[in-house]
C-alpha cells in the first residue's frame, strides 16, 4: 500500500509539474506582453520551482566527456567492465592514456545513484584510472536474480577489485564514501586474511561509519532508538506490478529521501527560496547550480530490504565491526588481519550524517596495522556533501588522498 500510495502522488504531481513548466515558458516568452509587467516575472519564477521540485527523475548521466591532464584535454568514455544482477562495475576511459594507479571508487547504498559522486570521479581522473560501482535500483531488479545483503556487498567489492587487478597491474586504491566504508573496510580484512594478490594497496574511506558510538548523530539515533522489528515493519514495502522488480521487498529510496529532506527541513526551504529570488531576479547561473544540485539529490533509487536491514542492525544496532563481532559468510572479520594497507580516514569538521571520530575508529581497530599506514584528516569547516565534492574536496580533501595513494603504491 504504501509504494502504491506514493506511485499515486508521483503520477499526479508530475501533471501538476508538466502544468507549472508550461505556465512558466508561457510567462516568459518575449512574445507575451505579460512578460514585462505586473506579477508575471514573479509568478513564472514560483511556476518554475514548482516545476522542479515536482519533476518525476529518472537515472541521471555522469556526463564525464573530458579531462584535463597535463594542460591538454584528454577525452573521456564510459566502460561496463563487469556486469552483476545488483551492480556493474563502470570504467572512465581516458581516450589514449596508459598506466597511472587504478582507483576503485565505491558508491553508497544509500537511495542515491552513484552519479551523486560525479564530483568525486571528476576531480581524479587526472590523475588516476578510475572506476566505481554503478549500484542498480532494487526494483528494477527481477527476484529471480535472488537475494542482495551486506555479505554480497561484499563480495561484489572483492569481485570488482579482483577484475581490476587481474591485468597483473599493482595493487588497486579504493575510495569509500559514506555508507559503504564498513563493507570495503571488511572486504579489505577478509581480502588480507586470504592474502589475496588483489587487496587494495590503500582504503580511503569518507565520512564513514566505522563506529557509530562515537559522537552520534540524528542518522545514528533514529536507528538506534527503535528495534529492529520496527524498521522490518514500517519502513520494507513491495515493489508494484509496474517495475520490473515486482514483489521485491525493499527499502524505498522516496523514504530516504523523505528523511534526509526533513532533517535539514529549514536548509533546503531557503535554498527553494533563494533559487526563487534568483529567478526573479533574472540570475539565472545561481538559480542553476541549485537546480542541478537538487536534481541528483531528488534522483533516489531502492535498497533490498535485506541489506537495508542488516545494515541497521549490524552497523548501527550492535556496532559489530568495531567490536569484533562482524561475520561474513559465517566467517570473522578481523581487522588485525589487515599489514600492509594504507588506511586514510576523513571526517570533516560540519558532518552531520557521520560525526567526528566515527571513521577515525578504522585506525584504531587495525591492531597489526603500521602507524605508517595510518593517516588521519579532519577537513575544517566541511560537512557531509563537502567532504567528497565541490571545491573544498577538489582543493583541499583531493590532494591528500592524491598524496596518500602515491606513498603507498602497492
Amino acid at each position: 500500500m504504501l509504494y502504491d500510495a506514493y506511485e499515486f502522488q508521483r503520477s499526479m504531481l508530475a501533471g501538476a509539474s508538466a502544468l507549472a513548466n508550461f505556465g512558466a515558458g508561457l510567462l516568459n516568452n518575449p512574445a507575451n506582453p505579460f512578460a514585462y509587467f505586473g506579477g508575471g516575472p514573479v509568478m513564472a519564477s514560483a511556476l518554475e520551482v514548482f516545476a522542479h521540485a515536482s519533476a518525476p527523475r529518472g537515472k541521471p548521466d555522469f556526463a564525464l566527456d573530458f579531462t584535463e591532464i597535463d594542460g591538454r584535454q584528454v577525452a573521456v568514455h564510459e566502460e561496463i567492465v563487469l556486469r552483476k544482477p545488483f551492480g556493474q562495475l563502470k570504467r572512465f576511459v581516458r581516450e589514449g592514456v596508459e598506466g597511472g594507479p587504478k582507483l576503485l571508487i565505491v558508491a553508497p547504498m544509500s537511495g542515491h545513484y552513484a552519479t551523486l559522486l560525479r564530483g568525486t570521479v571528476q576531480r581524479m581522473l587526472p590523475v588516476a584510472d578510475v572506476y566505481i560501482t554503478d549500484w542498480r535500483d532494487a526494483k528494477l531488479v527481477p527476484t529471480s536474480e535472488g537475494r542482495f545483503d551486506l555479505d554480497d556487498y561484499v563480495d561484489y567489492i572483492i569481485d570488482f577489485l579482483a577484475h581490476i587487478g587481474a591485468e597483473g597491474a599493482p595493487r588497486p586504491h579504493m575510495l569509500a564514501v559514506c555508507q559503504p566504508s564498513v563493507p570495503c573496510y571488511a572486504a579489505a580484512a577478509v581480502m588480507s586474511a586470504d592474502n589475496h594478490p588483489n587487496r587494495p594497496a590503500t582504503l580511503t574511506m569518507m565520512g564513514g561509519p566505522i563506529d557509530t558510538r562515537e559522537a552520534p548523530t540524528a542518522v545514528n539515533t533514529l536507528a538506534t532508538e527503535r528495534p529492529y522489528s520496527w524498521f522490518e515493519h514500517n519502513v520494507i514495502a513491495t515493489v508494484p506490478m509496474t517495475y520490473s522488480g515486482a514483489g521485491r521487498k525493499v527499502y524505498p529510496g522516496f523514504l530516504q529521501l523523505a528523511g534526509f529532506m526533513t532533517m535539514n527541513l529549514g536548509n533546503h526551504l531557503i535554498s527553494h527560496w533563494e533559487m526563487f529570488k534568483h529567478l526573479v531576479q533574472g540570475d539565472d547561473e545561481s538559480a542553476d547550480s541549485t537546480m542541478k544540485f537538487y536534481e541528483e539529490y531528488r534522483s533516489v533509487c531502492d535498497m533490498t530490504a535485506e541489506f537495508y536491514l542488516q545494515t541497521i542492525a549490524t552497523v548501527f544496532q550492535t556496532h559489530a565491526l568495531p567490536k569484533g563481532e562482524m561475520l561474513h559468510r559465517g566467517r570473522k572479520v578481523d581487522p588485525a588481519a589487515i599489514t600492509d594497507i594504507g588506511i586514510l580516514a576523513i571526517e570533516g569538521e560540519r558532518d552531520d550524517i557521520s560525526g567526528i571520530g566515527q571513521t577515525k575508529a578504522a585506525l584504531t581497530i587495525a591492531t597489526n596495522l603500521p602507524e605508517s599506514h595510518k593517516q588521519y584528516h579532519l577537513a575544517e569547516g566541511v560537512g557531509h556533501y563537502g567532504i567528497f565534492n565541490g571545491s573544498k574536496w577538489r582543493n583541499r580533501i583531493a590532494p591528500v588522498v592524491e598524496q596518500w595513494m602515491a606513498t603507498h603504491s602497492g
